[in-house]
């Protein structure tokens, strides 16, 4: 066999020929290396006898992988002969108890890898001993030490002095720790309110504020003087039960500004370009079939269908219902031409417009007179409630979920949490408070040095592969229960990580929370959700159990022959119109300023709009709690209400 000294077969049986060609720069001799396929810049950096360091310093992009037809400079006074290269170090034996493996990604440094696993550099030098991990080819296995979670104490930023915590001895109580810190019973039962019975190693919290207040003195009035108690303030509470909605009277007038697309639709012309003869595109006109919709029309169409249900409906109780519909889409014009004309000005309710900054110019509009208006649909930007109180928003802010969430997560303080998140440049304000958010809650019910919390960023498998479980699989306690907050409305996010989740389940005990997006997730089989058992907040449950919402059903169906999916538009736009005006025509404009005192029966939600400002709009601030359970069923969970509700 006949071995050439300036050919190496390396990676896989790919040959690597050393280039004959020369170039002088700057007064420097260099090969010029044209990459063939199949060539890495390992498999390069061999033929010439180089290290990969050597390689990529006088190439630099070949950092990050090489590709075929890329041009390679290597200096002629570097080459040299395979033998010359130091030698591969014995292969260390496998212990997948101890270490993760690794297959290296173009880019990768010790570095990356030491914050991506939360383990030290010197951790992953001194697990590959002998080995320039510097110079390892993209693709190489690199061990990483498998340690213990979170065994360093953490420091959270966000930690404050409200609470002392006392661990249960043997043979206390709640009384002799309240009488031991000078509290009344009540006062610590109201502060510990999940522990009624608290076991040997419980943590109670004491509150600090009152445990050091001062005794409060009574000082005797000789002669007291009668104070008339003014009877003009008015108490608004929300009712216990549903509002009756009956006996309707008066006249309304509706605005209803959506993006319907008007000329979209009336365009029955569409160009097929597929076909090609001869090398050009053929243009062809086609028909459209007469029940063919604007793909952007038809969730606003099905709001529009459920806002004509709802006034069908109140008309029957009494009301006069005037709507007047306006094709209002993301370009301001139109809007100010229609506030100019003058035709908004005598309106008892406007619904829409659906994008922000049309939503900002009607509310500034409205509220010189007196009008409410509704926006109906999720927003990317809620700063316009800022001075808009005449403004109600429908759908919670992402703020709102993240309160919800944290305030469940924390029921499992004494679990290992997991906050999965892709802000990796740690500019993202929300995910910043989202986490504080969360660590406060848990500091609620646990002293922070007991709070197990770990920080995973997501990256695509496109950047770790199949270490992606990994990676997480490190993030994971097998001693106890895992929380794992999905911190992401994306959706590759969001469907990658349950996957990721999903493989590892058998090995952990792994409890999911989510973002109300999760539910529009529709690229994943249906078994990952109810396999994770997994919690999420959402602005909406439908009972079809329900009278009324098989009544919208049926009435849905003979009208518009069709039936609307539980996240149709239509449910919002019937339980939107139905609200609004059954409280404006039972208590008048009280309900405006005041909507917490109705509370109708409504199909998919209960409304509870807070101020966050006297001089703010309304958010809607009531979510619900769905799982999907292991046994198949989507379920509504009951919990006590937050705080505001």
């Amino acid at each position: 066999m006949l071995l050439l000294s300036n050919l190496l077969t390396v990676d896989s049986q790919v040959v690597v020929e050393r280039s004959k060609n020369k170039i002088v720069i700057s007064g420097i001799p260099y090969y010029v290396h044209i990459v063939k396929k199949g060539e890495t810049a390992y498999s390069i950096s061999r033929a010439y006898g180089l290290t990969v360091e050597e390689l990529t310093r006088e190439n630099p992009p070949a950092v990050y992988g090489v590709n075929e037809g890329q041009t390679l400079r290597i200096p002629v006074s570097l080459v040299r002969e395979p033998s010359e290269l130091p030698s591969a170090p014995a292969k260390q034996p496998r212990d997948e108890s101890k270490y993760i493996y690794h297959n290296l990604q173009p880019g990768e440094t010790i570095y990356s890898l030491s914050k991506s696993y939360g383990v030290s550099e010197n951790d992953i030098i001194e697990s590959n001993p002998g080995i320039e991990i510097n110079k390892l080819p993209v693709g190489a296995e690199i061990a990483i030490p498998r340690k213990p979670f979170m065994t360093d104490k953490q420091e959270f930023a966000v930690q404050d002095s409200k609470y002392l915590f006392h661990k249960v001895e043997r043979g206390e109580s709640m009384a002799s720790i309240a009488e031991k810190y000078g509290l009344t019973l009540r006062e610590l039962r109201r502060e510990n309110r999940e522990q009624r019975f608290p076991q040997v190693g419980d943590y109670i919290r004491i509150p600090v504020a009152k445990m050091e207040r001062a005794p409060e003195r009574i000082i005797p009035v000789p002669d007291t003087i009668p104070v008339a108690v003014s009877d003009s303030v008015v108490e608004w509470v929300r009712p216990t039960g549903y509002t009756p909605v009956r006996n309707l009277r008066g006249s309304y007038d509706v605005a209803v500004l959506l993006p319907f697309y008007l000329n979209e639709n009336s365009d029955r012309i569409e160009i097929d370009s597929s076909k090609w003869i001869k090398g050009k595109k053929i243009y062809r006109p086609l028909r459209r079939p007469e029940d063919w919709i604007y793909s952007r029309s038809k969730g606003f169409i099905e709001m529009y269908n459920g806002i004509l249900l709802a006034a069908d409906t109140l008309r029957t109780l009494g009301l006069n219902i005037n709507l007047h519909s306006y094709d209002i889409k993301s370009d301001t014009v139109d809007l100010t031409r229609l506030i100019e004309s003058g035709r908004l000005d005598n309106m008892d309710l406007i619904i829409g417009p659906a994008y922000s900054y049309n939503l900002a110019i009607a509310a500034r509009f409205a509220g010189k007179l007196g009008i409410p208006v509704v926006s109906p649909v999720p927003l990317i930007n809620y700063s316009v409630l800022i001075n808009n109180p005449e403004l109600f928003i429908v759908n919670s802010s992402l703020d709102v979920v993240q309160t919800y969430i944290a305030k469940k997560a924390s029921e499992f303080s004494d679990h290992n949490f997991v906050f999965i998140h892709s802000d990796t440049a740690g500019t993202d304000q929300s995910v910043k408070n989202f986490r504080d958010k969360l660590i406060n809650e848990l500091a609620s019910r646990i002293p922070y040095e007991e709070i197990r919390f770990k920080e995973f960023l997501f990256y695509g498998r496109s950047t770790f592969d199949n270490d992606s479980i990994n990676r997480l699989s490190h993030a994971l306690s097998e001693s106890m229960g895992n929380v794992i907050i999905i911190a992401s409305e994306d959706g590759p996010v969001i469907s990658e990580t349950m996957q990721d989740i999903h493989a590892l389940l058998r090995k952990f005990d792994i409890k999911v929370i989510g973002y109300p997006a999760i539910r529009g997730i529709d690229n994943l089989d249906p078994k990952y959700f109810f396999d994770l058992d997994i919690m999420v907040y959402s602005p909406y449950w439908i009972d079809y159990n329900k009278d009324d919402v098989k009544e919208f059903n049926s009435d849905y169906r003979k009208i518009f022959l069709t039936e609307p999916g539980e996240m149709s538009y239509a449910w919002t736009g019937y339980d939107i119109a139905y609200y609004f005006l059954s409280g404006m025509a039972i208590h008048g404009k009280d309900f405006i300023v005041h909507p917490e005192i109705h509370n109708p029966d409504l199909l998919q939600t209960e409304f509870n709009f807070v101020r966050r400002n006297i001089f703010d709009g309304l958010e809607n601030q009531k979510l619900y709690l769905i799982r999907y359970t292991k046994d198949y069923e989507v379920i509504l969970v009951k919990e006590n209400a937050l705080a505001g509700e």
